[in-house]
Order: C-alpha cells, then sequence, then structure tokens
C-alpha cells in the first residue's frame, strides 16, 4: 500500500506518456487528493523497458497489457481502494483514514503532521461534496 499527502494512493490502470510515445494499460497508483501518479513498483522494470524500445521505434502509442504479462489481482490487492469501486465509498474511506491519522498525529504532538492532514481533509471534503451535488443533481438519493 503507497501513501501519498497522507491519502492512501488508489491502484488503477492508466495512460502515460514516455517522450512522445502514449503508454496505455500502465498499473500505477493515483493519489485522490494532489493527484500524483506513481507507477506501480513491481512493474517499473518491465514499463521503463517497454518505453525505451517504443520510443526508440517511434511508436506513438503502445498497449502495456500486449506486451507485459500481468496479474492484476496480485499488483492492487494490497491498495486500499481501487477504480472499480464507488468514488464515494473511495473518499469516505480516505477520509476515515485521514482522521485515523489525525488522532495518531494529536496523540504524538505531530502539529505539522496535523495540519497536513487537516488540509487533506478539507480537500476530500470538498471532494465529497461535488460527488454529493452531483449525485443528487443526477437523481440519485
Amino acid at each position: 500500500m503507497s501513501f501519498c499527502c497522507g491519502a492512501s494512493m488508489i491502484g488503477t490502470n492508466g495512460t502515460l506518456k514516455h517522450f512522445r510515445t502514449h503508454i496505455h494499460n500502465v498499473p500505477i497508483l493515483f493519489c485522490p487528493v494532489c493527484h500524483r501518479v506513481e507507477i506501480h513498483y513491481l512493474i517499473e522494470n518491465e514499463y521503463e523497458i517497454l518505453a525505451e524500445y517504443a520510443h526508440g521505434d517511434g511508436a506513438s502509442e503502445v498497449d502495456f497489457i500486449e506486451y507485459v504479462e500481468q496479474k492484476d489481482k496480485e499488483l492492487f490487492e494490497n491498495c486500499v481502494n481501487n477504480e472499480n469501486e464507488d468514488p464515494m465509498d473511495v473518499v469516505s474511506n480516505q477520509i476515515d483514514m485521514a482522521l485515523d491519522l489525525l488522532c495518531f498525529a494529536k496523540q504524538i504532538g505531530d502539529e505539522t503532521w496535523q495540519g497536513d492532514l487537516k488540509r487533506r481533509l478539507g480537500v476530500l471534503n470538498q471532494r465529497r461534496n461535488k460527488l454529493r451535488q452531483r449525485r443528487t443533481s443526477e437523481g440519485y438519493c
């Protein structure tokens, strides 16, 4: 499980750009707070090799899945959330974890960390409110 900004990162597949080559379906970890993206550590070497070969061949697009055998279940089994989950559940889980960390930061007296977590909670709360508003406008309860 990877953490960024006090939030656990979400496991998903995405498209990354390596120079002029777009590489699709790359296993990545995505931060729901700051939107940082990391290549999943278990496939970093394979990604680098494919990216260099694709760039060297002048390919504008390649699909990671076509060239690298992967096991999605194993890659994302230690992620707290993944892209297939309901966005409201993801945000709620992120808020719960940030609140737990905030309690711990208070116990150890780390005021800097507390401030960081409070800012992250603010971002997550805004995202939750937007999701609620979108669901209300779309007729969901």
